[in-house]
């Protein structure tokens, strides 16, 4: 039994702080940040050490319900976008350069939750005597530097002419009704580019205050992601996601923030993109939900983040009895914003146009709760670093359907990718 204790007389930010320099040292480390949001119920959590994990060798969505079942505490896992090898039989080919495993679930040594303010570490009675020295740690004076400690040159392994060329090509798929909608995603990358995952954190988390982020490292493999964007999310026999799709740049001012915002409210293009990935999320849920209970609470949404402007859904059910909730999990699983519509077909031609592997991008992270309720991200607005290669690497994408002009989608990429850019304090990009 996990044993909870306060900390006190130490702010918010600065255990954020010292416990985001934990990871350096752990090998299993990951930090949820809601940055002040509304859309979660704890301000942040963090989580370190491996009380218990998952073992990875061909494990599958009957072995991630076996493990939450047996280890009824807190959970923190990743399921990479390469699982649509197990959700439809999609295998890819491509070299995996960022070291992630397709999914790991471990149930952390020590967990520090933050909710209202009030800051508590549980852990376990076997590991007690660590216990004062983390707390220690947490709450000492915390010397913040937000200036970039290197510089570097990014490269696109896309060219801005091969995206276009491509563009053409994925529009003449949706022309002949291959696919109603696509996500289509680049990389800009750097090898043996050593960097401090735990400063770019802070940078990137500072420059975005997404409501999603997470820090989040499993051995040499790093994720640093600002994401504003929920998968899915459980409470109760309730399940909840929230899809983007419609993106616009932040204005210089109040008034052309406002114009940007109506902008992409009425924006008939973003619209069309936003409706086909909710049917297709209504569609998904259905499979395991109570009939009559998958209903649209908002449509269209309007959110404003640091960076951008988004067009956010919302789509909610209410889980069969008979039904667990990670088959629902698995069956919406990748995410109709990070795939298309139809999915399977999209994938398919995401493969075949893309010129990378996406590995945890396009993939999820989240945590899971004693009593099973569970809150996951979409993995975008991030950097992946692997840390035995020195691999950085960033990818961003956008939406193609058959109003998507290839220009404008290939500059809303580098508009998602600029926090990326700025945190990484990489000199301008080698195309």
């Amino acid at each position: 039994m996990r044993i909870f204790k306060a900390i006190r007389g130490v702010t918010q930010y600065t255990a954020k702080h010292n416990i985001a320099l934990l990871a350096t040292t752990e090998t299993h480390f990951a930090l949820f940040d809601a940055n002040q949001s509304k859309t979660s119920e704890l301000d942040w959590l963090a989580g370190w050490g491996t009380h218990q994990q998952m073992d990875v060798a061909n494990a599958d969505f009957e072995t991630v319900k076996t493990f939450v079942k047996q280890c009824p505490d807190w959970i923190l896992a990743h399921f990479a976008y390469d699982l649509k090898e197990q959700t439809d039989g999609l295998k890819t080919q491509k070299e995996n350069d960022l070291g992630f495993a397709e999914m790991h679930l471990f149930c952390p040594s020590f967990i520090v939750v933050c909710k209202a303010e009030i800051i508590e570490i549980g852990y376990f009675p076997e590991d007690e005597k660590h216990v004062q020295a983390y707390i220690q740690k947490i709450s000492a004076t915390a010397e913040i530097s937000t200036a970039p400690s290197s510089s570097f040159s990014l490269h696109a392994r896309t060219s801005r002419s091969h995206y276009l060329q491509t563009a053409e090509q994925i529009k003449k798929h949706i022309q002949r009704g291959d696919i109603y909608e696509i996500n289509y995603c680049i990389e800009f990358f750097a090898k043996q580019e050593k960097i401090n995952p735990t400063e770019i954190w802070f940078r990137l988390n500072a420059l975005s205050e997404a409501p999603f982020a997470v820090f989040y490292k499993i051995n040499s493999s790093w994720l640093i992601c600002a994401s504003p964007e929920r998968f899915l999310k459980k409470t109760g026999n309730q399940l909840l996601s929230q899809p983007i799709k419609g993106t616009r740049k932040r204005g210089q001012n109040e008034q052309e923030d406002k114009r940007l915002q109506l902008e992409l409210a009425s924006d008939s293009k973003e619209r069309s993109e936003n409706v086909m990935i909710v049917d297709l999320v209504r569609n998904d849920l259905s499979h395991f939900a109570k009939r009559g209970t998958v209903n649209v609470p908002e449509l269209f949404g309007v959110y404003t983040f640091k960076t951008v402007h988004q067009l956010i859904s919302t789509i909610s059910c209410e889980l069969r009895p008979d039904a667990h909730a990670f088959d629902a999990f698995k069956k919406a699983f990748p995410m109709g914003s990070m795939t298309g519509a139809p999915k399977f077909r999209a994938m398919q031609l995401i493969d075949q146009y893309e010129d990378m592997r996406r590995g945890l991008y396009a993939g999820t992270v989240g945590y899971i709760k004693p009593n099973g309720d569970f809150d996951f991200n979409v993995v975008i607005r991030s950097i992946q670093y692997n840390e035995a290669t020195n691999y950085v690497s960033t990818m961003v994408g956008s939406a193609y359907t058959q109003a998507a002009i290839p220009e404008q989608e290939y500059e809303e990429c580098l508009i998602k990718a600029q926090s990326m850019f700025l945190a990484l304090g990489c000199s301008p990009i080698s195309t």
